[in-house]
């Protein structure tokens, strides 16, 4: 089961995920311009950015995860964004493995490891820079669908440094950027009933034809597959009436 709530960190997210006794209900994640750091059965790792469909290869009985606002976490983790492209590291090939076990071990033996990765991501990130506005401003924008080079123009720099600073902050440049947040609009109004054509306009595609390509190139999948492997979680939630569907950009393995 998956929950996700707000994480102590600004515009961050904390979930967790349990899983069940086989990964029949493990989906393949979906580009979302995020990078996680994730506790899994005691062990610390570090979900890069990704730029198409990741499709989970190992499996732990306990999840958490804090998921970064796009470009905040290249920052905490003193790397650039585009080292972990389409990536999943152990945290120790960042912070030494020594580190890592003393983290992992803290998170384990609290009474609540999500709570305790919560924790420490605010006090890590209280050490290091705050996240550049600019870049905050550049994700706002393409989140709102403004073109690239519109936003440039708006940010006051150039495409080329642009790109350059999207590199290290995304993992990828700015355009790719704008691809999957547009994608992650169009799937959210498609699961809130939208229909296709309507919901590949409103998010910025030019029809629907354009939608469904970029849902197969950027999801790995048909727009029917997709919102067929939402449904059962989000039916399975709405039974429970405590969980919250499992997010296309959840990272739940490594």
């Amino acid at each position: 089961m998956y929950k996700e709530r707000p994480a102590l960190l600004a515009g961050a997210v904390l979930w967790t995920r349990t899983a069940g006794p086989a990964p029949d209900g493990v989906r393949p994640v979906l580009p979302d311009g995020c990078m996680d750091l994730i506790w899994a059965d005691g062990h610390l790792l570090v979900a890069g950015p990704d730029t198409r469909a990741y499709v989970p290869g190992e499996f732990a009985a306990r999840y958490a995860g804090v998921r970064f606002a796009p470009g905040d976490a290249p920052g905490f983790f003193g790397v650039p964004a585009h080292e972990l492209r389409d990536r999943r590291v152990a945290l120790g090939a960042l912070w030494g493995e020594a580190e890592a076990r003393r983290l992992g071990e803290r998170i384990t033996e609290a009474p609540d490891p999500a709570a305790a990765l919560d924790e420490l991501v605010r006090l890590r990130a209280a050490e290091v820079p705050a996240p550049d506005p600019l870049l905050r401003a550049v994700v706002a924008r393409l989140a709102a669908g403004r073109a690239v080079a519109e936003t440039a123009d708006a940010v006051g720099i150039g495409a080329r440094q642009l790109h350059r600073r999207s590199l290290d902050a995304f993992g990828y440049g700015p355009k790719t950027l704008a691809r999957v947040l547009r994608l992650q609009r169009a799937l959210a109004l498609v699961l809130d009933g939208v229909p296709y054509a309507d919901a590949a306009v409103r998010a910025g595609c030019v029809d629907q034809a354009h939608l469904a390509r970029e849902t197969r190139a950027l999801a790995g999948m048909t727009l029917g597959a997709y919102v067929a492997s939402v449904a059962p979680a989000a039916e399975s939630a709405e039974s429970a009436n405590s969980e919250t569907p499992e997010p296309s950009g959840s990272r739940t393995t490594a």
